[in-house]
């Protein structure tokens, strides 16, 4: 699966739920939260004010280290 901006919540957690914790170091905390699943990265970075660019960046750098594993 190839992570992009548009990639909701949801998807990305159901195709490796250790996304949970590289979103939260970027300070989304409203992981289980049951409106963030139908968002995409892109609009949740955008209500908690992160950049998706960085957010993104980092899961696809854990993504890489994963692979590398």
């Amino acid at each position: 699966m190839r992570i992009t901006k548009q990639t909701t919540m949801g998807e990305m957690l159901q195709y490796d739920i250790g996304i949970a914790q590289v979103l939260m170091e970027s300070g989304m905390h409203c992981i289980g939260c049951p409106s963030s699943v139908g968002e995409s990265l892109e609009m949740a970075c955008m209500v908690h004010g992160i950049d998706a660019d960085e957010v993104l960046r980092s899961i696809h750098e854990y993504l890489e280290q994963k692979e590398e594993a």
